[in-house]
């Protein structure tokens, strides 16, 4: 089945701005689920939902700086970035090796398409992941 590529219009991204407390992982999900809602993927909510609260948190707890959220769409891909001001980038543990009370970067290699840390000259990075539009 041929599929036909998403129109400029279909495109979209959207950012929110996360502070460092706990409740900007609440406030992640609200956002994402507001926008996955709106662009009719509901089929995606759970994965992206769990990635997302992992990665604010991981923000929260390593970086210390202040977060940005992008949830974007291009053609089959959503994709789902965080972006702060430490230079630190994670590091995969193994989930027996995982901290207290999360999943570590595991559970976002298994609900992801494809994940990632892109760096930044001086003290930035951006996690992201890619979730695949396309209903199973």
């Amino acid at each position: 089945m041929l599929e036909t590529p998403l129109t400029a219009e279909q495109k979209w991204s959207h950012d929110v701005r996360l502070d460092v407390e706990p409740r900007s992982a609440a406030r992640a999900r609200a956002f994402v689920r507001q926008h996955l809602t709106e662009s009719q993927l509901p089929y995606l909510m759970d994965s992206v939902l769990l990635v997302a609260s992992e990665l604010i948190t991981n923000g929260i707890v390593h970086a210390k700086t202040p977060l940005t959220l992008t949830l974007s769409r291009t053609d089959t891909v959503v994709r789902l970035s965080v972006h702060d001001e430490s230079c630190k980038v994670p590091v995969p543990q193994p989930f027996a090796q995982a901290e207290e009370g999360g999943y570590d970067l595991g559970i976002v290699d298994r609900l992801s398409l494809g994940w990632g840390v892109d760096t930044s000259p001086g003290p930035a990075k951006t996690v992201w992941a890619t979730f695949d539009t396309r209903p199973w």
